[in-house]
């Protein structure tokens, strides 16, 4: 049963699992907001809410995010083979294909996602501090990493829309970037 799944339907999953997982848009844009409030005072909430969800958007974030809940989910279930169970379970220190798939996803998004990934991954910055907490309830040895990949990509995006507008860029032209952004 060969069905391809419709782009809709896979990021109507990617929402629901990170609500389900207790991360919410706010949670992000708030990331996103600490991100970028250094470097434009007039950033408001409403631009890094919307810019996590353009991110979103992107069916690379999106097959990311369910890939790693799943191993989240599989580990938290003890469905995974040993030792991969015990190395998802505990995030094993020296585990890196969290940081890997996390990585992976800032690309899309230039070299200030990919440094912004850098500096979320080893500050734990708001939900990504609750998530990596290894004494809580729950694995998200990806998820943590996952929700950084999404901040990253957001603040990278917002930077240049921000700058978009600084140079009064005509609102198609902006329209259109974002656009070409989506493929991915």
């Amino acid at each position: 049963m060969n069905k391809q799944v419709h782009s809709y339907d896979v990021e109507a999953a990617t929402r629901r699992i990170l609500i389900e997982r207790g991360v919410t848009i706010e949670d992000i844009a708030d990331i996103v907001m600490q991100m970028q409030k250094p470097y434009n005072d007039n950033v408001m909430i409403e631009d890094c809410i919307e810019s996590v969800n353009a991110v979103l958007g992107k069916r690379e974030m999106q097959h990311a995010i369910l890939v790693g809940v799943e191993l989240d989910k599989l580990a938290e279930k003890n469905m995974l083979s040993e030792p991969l169970q015990s190395i998802v379970e505990t995030d094993e220190g020296l585990f890196g294909v969290d940081e890997t798939i996390g990585l992976g996803a800032v690309f899309g998004y230039g070299s200030i996602a990919v440094t912004t990934y850098g500096h979320l991954d080893k500050q734990k910055v708001g939900i990504i501090k609750e998530l990596d907490t290894k004494e809580g309830n729950g694995v998200h040895t990806f998820l943590d990493d996952l929700v950084a990949s999404v901040a990253a990509n957001a603040a990278s995006r917002l930077a240049h829309r921000l700058r978009d507008r600084e140079e009064h860029l005509a609102e198609e032209e902006i329209q259109k970037r974002d656009q070409e952004e989506r493929i991915g």
